[in-house]
């Protein structure tokens, strides 16, 4: 009897066991599939080139096991499939069948689905580098399973899933890094406005960045350059001023506001008496 007692408390610890990582099992699976698929090879190669040095060594251990990113998917569901199938099992030698499908469903439900999914959506680059040696393993435990499905998988959806992102996306996204977006963002107002005009250069012409002949300020070779035309230069903020005779639309020239520090308004220099310099013209052929 003693004999027989000892052998059913040894078997009651051993499913405990089993079943201890059976749900563990699983809900690695689980937070490893939402954590990995969750990361384009993009996503993972900029960090492994420009992120922080402890992020460039995480993302260079996932690198290799998410290229292959089907494979990968597969595997995972089947380690996953696997444990929840055996889960009941080892339970209902301990339980009732109905109870072992409600216990069951409760643990795979809370810590192999809720608690590793929301793990890993926020640690996921660090538990997958920290798992990725085991992950290779079970992809070679897998592969005669897992393989044929992925290639299925990648002659009906594609090989790769590039999360590359068009202009305008770019352009929003390094509007939101900007740090009066209000996300915290670490690009300062001029280095957003210097990459979305970068950005912008293929959709613009000439024409787009040029200021009309009747909105633009020029001066009267024959002005003179008194108090109230110096003060009017001096309000538009230009660093050259162009110069035209008698009509606006004829500029002949312009002149550099630099060069009018040596003036005098009291002397009412003739604006003809100053360098005028020509205007640069660029013929395209």
């Amino acid at each position: 009897m003693a004999v027989e007692y000892r052998c059913c408390e040894t078997g009651f610890f051993i499913h405990i066991v089993v079943i201890f990582f059976l749900v563990m099992f699983a809900g690695l699976m689980s937070g490893l599939t939402l954590g990995l698929m969750s990361m384009s090879t993009v996503d993972l190669e900029v960090l492994a080139k420009s992120g922080t040095p402890r992020d460039r060594k995480h993302a260079a251990k996932i690198l290799p096991v998410v290229r292959k990113q089907h494979l990968l998917l597969c595997t995972l569901l089947i380690c996953n499939a696997a444990a929840m199938e055996t889960l009941p099992i080892f339970l209902d030698g301990l339980i009732s069948a109905w109870g072992a499908i409600l216990i069951s469903v409760t643990l795979i439900l809370l810590f192999g689905e809720i608690i590793p999914q929301s793990i890993c959506s926020r640690h996921g680059l660090a538990i997958g580098a920290a798992v990725a040696p085991m992950v290779r393993v079970l992809v070679w435990i897998c592969f005669p399973v897992a393989y044929p499905i992925s290639k299925l998988l990648d002659f009906l959806l594609g090989e790769t899933h590039v999360a590359l992102f068009r202009r305008a996306e770019l352009k929003t996204l390094v509007d939101l890094h900007g740090n009066e977006a209000g996300k915290g963002g670490e690009l300062t107002r001029d280095e957003t406005t210097i990459i979305g005009g970068a950005l912008e250069l293929t959709e613009k012409t000439a024409k787009d960045a040029m200021t009309p002949l009747s909105e633009t300020f020029a001066i009267d070779i024959n002005a003179k350059l008194d108090r109230d035309l110096m003060k009017l230069i001096l309000e538009k903020g230009h660093s050259r001023v162009p110069v035209y005779y008698e009509q606006p639309v004829n500029i002949i020239g312009l002149i550099l506001v630099k060069n009018l520090l040596t003036i005098h308004p009291s002397d009412k220099v003739p604006v003809k008496n100053v360098t005028i310099r020509k205007v640069p013209k660029y013929v395209y052929c």
